[in-house]
């Protein structure tokens, strides 16, 4: 797995690509989400860029010794705090999680390969309290 600068964008945006592959695939509704958050912005990126660190993390599960997809889009423990550890700065933090949580209700379904994302985010990062902070979701007409 390749290694970002501490705090960069493409460290953050891997965190958010993390999310939205965990469940295995990446929807069309998560994808317009992302759009519609104006995540690549958010996080100090062109679409393309975004789009270029979603295809290379893709790329790095793809190298992993898992058989299957699914198996592979999902990492290890240890992996997820490496990469949630290249995100410190409280604000960006914040960014991220609010990101991450966009994408997973984006399809009003949210699998256990996301939610373990989130939950490791929020212990990891002590987020117990932005979670909170949330509105709740709209809810379909």
């Amino acid at each position: 797995m390749r290694q970002y600068p501490q705090n960069s964008p493409q460290a953050a945006a891997r965190i958010v690509a993390l999310t939205l592959l965990s469940d295995g695939y990446a929807g069309k509704a998560e994808l317009d989400m992302l759009d519609r958050l104006g995540a690549a912005a958010q996080l100090g990126l062109t679409r393309a860029e975004l789009h270029a660190v979603v295809h290379a993390f893709c790329e790095d599960l793809l190298c992993s010794v898992n058989p299957s997809w699914i198996e592979a889009s999902r990492v290890d423990e240890r992996t997820l705090g490496t990469m949630l550890a290249e995100v410190d700065d409280p604000a960006l933090r914040d960014r991220v999680l609010h990101l991450c949580v966009g994408v997973v209700e984006a399809d009003c379904h949210v699998a256990a390969g996301e939610s373990a994302v989130l939950m490791a985010a929020v212990e990891q990062w002590g987020l117990h309290h932005a979670l909170l902070q949330r509105p709740a979701p709209a809810t379909p007409a």
